[in-house]
């Protein structure tokens, strides 16, 4: 009976192993499953849409681009050939025909381009979020209009991964034409404002480019979830391990023995540490920390480089060029909502009346914004013990703020108010009860959090004396936009 027993023992023992690994893949496949079920199903329709308008947006700028760099190397090669007629056909004839021959392909959306690099980080994210479920074996039980969008949106992140790739490709050929210009057109006198133009140009693009990129990260509320169920799976996790950019860039997706390979000569952390404290020798316990804090100094300052000069192989290319951050922003993301209050002095401590207003801004400049905006006067009583709203005006506004030093702005604008009391809408045109302000003061914003700023604005009005009754000259206004 003993030998029994023990065989079976044995046999338990090495079975075990495999009955976990079997248990542990189903423990995963429930969670797939489940991950698909609550999968929000408007995450396929905000990823397939994004990438559709994205890529729209960067086929269109693209070809204005190379248009606008065909028409002036045009221009170009008219005014040298009035000069040396071979030097022209040497140096825009073929430049021309290749410019051509991208705008072609760009607009026939012929992948007739070297594809190489990447398009975004989060881009990367998207495409690998959407294979992995289209790879994964659950999706096969689901609806074919499911599997159908799953596809479709792949497909279409992939396009877009592509024709990043292609945008990348123009930037490298236009940086290299840019330069070559430079030195062809170094003996020849009058082309300093076209070379001008056509590095604006070339930063422009970059800048552009580097905008959509940025605005990929925008993720919707169906993004984010989706990203965070899928972020609990050890599947997907290793997934990424093996398919995300950073595995590509090492190999990692080998596996074994040759990601070991492909990792060998980089120095590990403990091996940077032990070097530095070689090098710091006796200098005392502190040198550590002072390396440190050097080093996230020199980081904050490139960081803060590479922000002013993001798409410049050199910024001496371009000495006297200021570049406007704002011309890379749509007219939407240049506006700017918001709102303020305003109370009326009292001789009490209960406010008469209270200016609520809302306003937009068109941020022109980094550094300046213009707008207009609307109030309504609310009127509250006399005291605690009459609390009593009415109508007691409405006023139309119009406003400058400038940048002058950190937070601080100057402020300055125009209004027109209307400072009765009125019952019906058809009062207002009475323009006997209109009078105008003129105001200049200053503001300090703060941050309240990532979307929500706040303001304060203490404003001095010029006109106070021609208003009847008088009011104060001193307004102070607390507000907020986004």
């Amino acid at each position: 009976m003993y030998p029994n027993y023990m065989a079976l023992l044995m046999l338990l023992l090495y079975l075990s192993p495999v009955c976990a690994q079997d248990s542990s893949l189903i423990k995963d496949n429930q969670r797939l499953d489940s991950v698909i079920q609550h999968l929000p199903t408007k995450y396929l329709d905000q990823t397939a849409g994004k990438a559709r308008r994205m890529q729209q947006r960067v086929d269109q700028y693209s070809l204005k681009t190379l248009n606008r760099l065909q028409k002036q190397e045009t221009g170009m090669r008219a005014k040298l050939a009035k000069i040396d007629s071979v030097a022209a056909n040497n140096i825009f004839n073929h430049s021309i025909d290749s410019l051509g021959a991208l705008n072609a392909k760009f607009k026939g959306k012929v992948s007739g381009l070297a594809l190489s690099g990447s398009g975004t980080g989060y881009l990367d994210t998207l495409q690998n979020s959407l294979s992995f479920l289209n790879n994964a074996k659950s999706i096969a039980g689901q609806s074919k209009a499911l599997q159908d969008k799953l596809s479709g949106s792949l497909k279409n992140v992939q396009d877009l991964q592509a024709r990043f790739q292609q945008a990348d490709q123009i930037k490298a050929y236009i940086r290299s034409r840019r330069q070559q210009l430079k030195e062809q057109l170094a003996q020849y006198t009058g082309f300093a404002d076209d070379l001008k133009k056509y590095n604006k140009e070339t930063y422009y693009y970059g800048q552009q480019l580097r905008e959509y990129k940025e605005l990929l990260k925008d993720k919707k509320k169906a993004e984010t979830k989706a990203l965070e169920l899928l972020k609990r799976l050890p599947a997907y996790n290793d997934f990424l391990s093996k398919h995300s950019q950073l595995a590509g860039l090492f190999n990692l997706s080998a596996g074994g023995n040759d990601v070991a390979q492909s990792l060998a000569g980089l120095q590990t952390r403990s091996q940077v540490e032990q070097l530095i404290q070689q090098r710091l020798g006796g200098s005392g316990p502190d040198a550590r920390a002072a390396v440190s804090q050097q080093m996230s100094q020199a980081r904050e300052q490139f960081d803060e480089l590479k922000k002013k000069f993001p798409d410049l192989d050199n910024a001496a290319d371009m000495p006297n060029f200021k570049p406007n951050e704002m011309k890379t922003k749509s007219f939407l993301q240049r506006l700017e909502f918001g709102g303020n209050m305003q109370f009326a002095r009292s001789t009490q401590f209960y406010p008469t009346t209270s200016d609520i207003a809302g306003q937009v801004a068109y941020k022109f400049h980094k550094n300046g914004t213009a707008g207009m905006g609307a109030a309504y006067k609310l009127g509250m009583g006399t005291g605690f013990d009459n609390i009593r709203f009415s109508h007691q005006g409405v006023g139309l506004r119009s406003f400058l703020d400038w940048k002058l030093k950190g937070s601080i702005f100057v402020n300055g604008g125009f209004e027109e108010n209307y400072i009765a009391s009125f019952q019906n809408s058809a009062q207002l045109y009475n323009i006997d009860n209109w009078q105008g302000s003129a105001l200049v003061g200053i503001s300090k914003k703060y941050k309240i959090n990532s979307k929500l700023k706040g303001n304060i604005i203490l404003l001095y009005d010029f006109l106070y004396n021609q208003h009847i009754p008088r009011t104060d000259p001193v307004k102070l206004r607390l507000g907020y936009n986004f």
